[in-house]
């Protein structure tokens, strides 16, 4: 079974659907994507890239209200913060400073580009 996300005009990920082997693959039973995009047209229409879902192909398994990013071939999900920025290596995101990593829990203040404890143990932002 494969995996197939359809996008919107905007490479938005609109809902990802599975795939029967038999329309993917080529007369010698290797899966081809190109294969799998043309079924998936001409039943459902619309434009489709191909997703893992052991996330061993364009970073992420791809999920409604993702992006895919053409220039990197990767899905990302929804950018959680302006400031932050797009990890290709490891398909994240990251902010423009460390989480610290103390134990307590965090959570990202935009407002003043600071992660701040949100525990009640300590006195407040790093």
């Amino acid at each position: 079974m494969a995996h197939f996300a359809e996008l919107d005009s905007n490479n938005i990920v609109v809902r990802v659907t599975v795939v029967e082997n038999k329309d993917t693959a080529d007369v010698n039973g290797v899966e081809k994507e190109y294969i799998g995009q043309a079924h998936l047209e001409k039943v459902l229409g619309g434009t489709w890239k191909q997703t893992s879902y052991n996330g061993n192909m364009r970073g992420n398994y791809a999920g409604k209200g993702y992006t895919y990013y053409t220039d990197q071939d990767l899905f990302m999900p929804p950018k959680p913060y302006n400031s932050w920025s797009m990890s290709t290596a490891d398909a994240t995101w990251i902010a423009p400073s460390a989480m610290p990593t103390d134990g307590n829990p965090y959570e990202w203040d935009e407002d003043n580009q600071t992660w701040i404890d949100i525990s009640g143990s300590s006195a407040g932002g790093v």
